[in-house]
């Protein structure tokens, strides 16, 4: 009995590190997601999420003032001012005025830069350049200097991205496109894992067999041949083929194989005694299904649902395949990309972009989550 009991302790202590260790693994990337989102745009370039907290040091480059610039003081030359232009917060520690040496310098002394001309940058950006001779020319003296400045947490990312050019418009467009797209194949699915499990016809274990065996056909490969499909239905009826109809019917088509594997295999689990008493009692097929297997089956329709929001949601290929980029119908990641690319690939817009765009699905997650565990143990119970 004891070493029973010492199984049966050792077990659940590795189910919950396991559970732990997968909590982790998922919580960290967003976690550094979200903290880099509201970081200075400097301070992402220069360290990572995890040293947010502390000080971040970064080599810049800077040029001073023009000769016009100039002061004499004690019978020299002299310019004077801030690296940093209005002042700051940063520190410097080193300055060079070479690009191969960066930080030749420690701040606060003089670097001598040949002919009696003499560079001294200090730890608060000040700087003091002197020569016997006046200073020529309209560009300054290029300097280098590695400088460290105390975290700094911002909103600005945000603002934007949200406040940026049709960010409102293509999010409403993703919700068009998503919510349709996730309804259709559930109700389409749903019939058709019925029919699969509890209703006897020729062709049955073939149409099984074919439904599985969709399941390993990648998406590419059916993107161009279904696009001309849609091309050439589009020209016999003289419509548009990039329509937001056309769009759900892609994603339906690439959702249902799993849908209906997923579904047959929970409504195939339920009681077989339930079914036969209510046929005993009357009831037809449809009657058994809408009355008995759609409220038995909500779990796993909840699961399919997540799975199928999460997919059209933070689909973009798709997205750009069967729908285009109008103002009226570019998706919210398609917009987001685009905003991306117009910014230079800047990092602070791509991990704000990325947080705005896990907001939606986690609302859906965390809404429908009691029922993913049920949905996901779908079949396991032995049934017709």
């Amino acid at each position: 009995m004891a070493a029973t009991r010492g199984k049966s302790f050792v077990g659940r202590f590795g189910v919950h590190l396991a559970v732990l260790v997968f909590v982790v693994i998922w919580t960290i990337p967003t976690l550094g997601i979200l903290v880099s989102s509201l970081r200075d745009k400097d301070q992402i370039i220069a360290s990572g999420w995890w040293n947010s907290f502390s000080s971040s040091s970064q080599t810049e480059a800077g040029r001073l003032p023009a000769a016009s610039a100039q002061t004499q003081k004690d019978g020299k030359y002299v310019i004077e001012g801030n690296v940093f232009g209005d002042g700051g917060k940063r520190a410097i520690s080193a300055f060079g005025t070479k690009a191969a040496a960066p930080t030749q310098y420690k701040a606060g002394t003089a670097a001598d830069l040949g002919d009696g001309v003499s560079l001294q940058v200090n730890a608060d950006g000040t700087f003091v350049l002197s020569s016997p001779k006046p200073f020529e020319g309209d560009r300054g003296q290029r300097v280098y200097y590695a400088s460290s400045a105390p975290p700094k947490f911002t909103t600005e990312n945000y603002e934007n991205v949200l406040l940026s050019q049709g960010i409102g418009r293509s999010f409403m467009n993703s919700l068009t496109v998503t919510i349709p797209a996730t309804v259709i194949p559930i109700l389409i699915a749903a019939f058709a894992a019925y029919a699969l499990a509890w209703m006897r016809f020729p062709g049955r274990a073939l149409l099984i067999a074919v439904i599985i065996g969709l399941l390993v056909v990648p998406l590419q490969m059916s993107l161009i041949p279904l696009l001309k499909l849609y091309n050439g239905v589009g020209t016999f009826f003289g419509v548009p083929s990039k329509t937001y109809l056309g769009i759900w019917l892609a994603h339906t088509g690439f959702g249902l194989p799993f849908a209906i594997y997923l579904l047959r295999s929970y409504i195939a689990g339920l009681p077989r005694e339930i079914m036969e008493s209510a046929r005993i009692d009357g009831a037809s097929d449809f009657e058994i299904f809408v009355k008995i297997v759609l409220p038995l089956s909500f779990p796993v329709l909840a699961s399919f649902a997540i799975f199928q929001f999460l997919w059209v949601w933070n689909d973009l290929l798709v997205a750009m395949v069967f729908l285009g980029t109008a103002p009226d119908q570019i998706v919210l990641t398609a917009q987001l990309n685009a905003l991306l690319g117009s910014r230079g690939g800047n990092w602070e817009i791509l991990t704000t972009s990325a947080f705005i765009t896990i907001i939606v699905p986690l609302i859906v997650f965390f809404s429908l989550q009691r029922y993913f565990v049920r949905g996901l143990l779908a079949g396991s119970v032995k049934g017709g």
